[in-house]
């Protein structure tokens, strides 16, 4: 008799592990993820790395060029807008502002949308009906025209940009879930905890709610990205954050006279906007391949 060799038992991979493991197979995924983890740890140390306020104003220092121009000043990298204050600092700042609003705005689309869908996938009826319909209606109109049309009702002002931003945002929360609790609410592991005794609540928030979240959470990562931009372009036409505030919107109307003899004042925030939005969609881009099944490449 031979003996046969004890081969090692693979040990199972965890489900952290799997995730990292596709999501870095997207080079663009991961490239993104550097970006946008340098744009949110800027925002966070922002009063520590921002070499000047970013309200103060330098009399002696109007429409500075960049530092490395002819004329530029080394304590202004990025140069100054038409007032004396440093881009670089109000660069810094505006990711504050501009993660907050994205951060604050899909929390609230999320968690309203998400609600709305799940009752009206899991009651039916004349509930999904109405919810969906009112839904429809919503997404009827553009979003940034709708958004206008909201904060032109409710006042300018960065708070009230949020709420229609958010507002704009959820029916796509709503519609996800919908359509995700359809297809769950029929499998056999619900009907078994069903036939059992669970309750309603229990049945959507603990039972079928988690298994629809995958999705969800692509849709909130791109939709983040679509924040950022509807609350710059708020802040462009004057409906969102009010000057001072460093938001980058507000920084590109404040630069639209001075585009042509003042490149710098609005290269640098439209830059700013490009970047982080690219590497959001990126990160979105590599979730749903890692996170879908269906989506996931060969």
């Amino acid at each position: 008799m031979t003996d046969t060799i004890s081969q090692p038992i693979p040990k199972p991979v965890g489900p952290i592990r799997a995730f990292w493991y596709g999501f870095s197979a997207n080079k663009g995924a991961v490239l993104g993820l550097i970006v946008f983890s340098i744009v949110v740890l800027t925002a966070l140390l922002a009063p520590l790395v921002a070499p000047h306020s970013p309200i103060q104003q330098y009399r002696d220092a109007f429409l500075v060029p960049p530092a490395w121009l002819e004329g530029g000043r080394a304590e202004f990298l990025l140069g100054t807008d038409a007032v004396g204050r440093d881009i670089l600092s109000r660069l810094i700042w505006g990711a504050r502002y501009s993660l907050y609003v994205g951060l604050l705005v899909i929390t609230i689309a999320l968690i309203c949308g998400v609600s709305l869908g799940l009752l009206a996938g899991y009651v039916g009826g004349a509930v999904d009906t109405v919810i969906m319909r009112v839904m429809d209606v919503i997404l009827a109109f553009p979003s940034l025209l709708l958004a206008l049309v909201l904060v032109a009702i409710l006042g300018p002002g960065l708070t009230n940009a949020m709420i229609a931003i958010a507002l704009v945002l959820q029916p796509h929360f709503a519609r996800l879930t919908r359509a995700a609790v359809l297809s769950e609410k029929g499998k056999d592991y619900v009907t078994a905890l069903r036939v059992s005794g669970a309750s309603p609540l229990r049945l959507m928030f603990v039972t079928i709610l988690p298994n629809c979240m995958s999705p969800v959470v692509v849709q909130a990562t791109l939709s983040f990205s679509t924040a950022i931009l509807d609350a710059a372009a708020l802040g462009f036409l004057g409906m969102g954050a009010q000057p001072p505030t460093p938001e980058w919107g507000t920084m590109l109307a404040d630069a639209r006279e001075l585009i042509l003899r003042a490149w710098w004042v609005a290269t640098f925030p439209g830059l700013a906007i490009l970047v982080t939005v690219l590497a959001i969609n990126l990160v979105g881009d590599g979730l749903r391949d890692t996170l879908d099944p269906k989506l996931k490449k060969g």
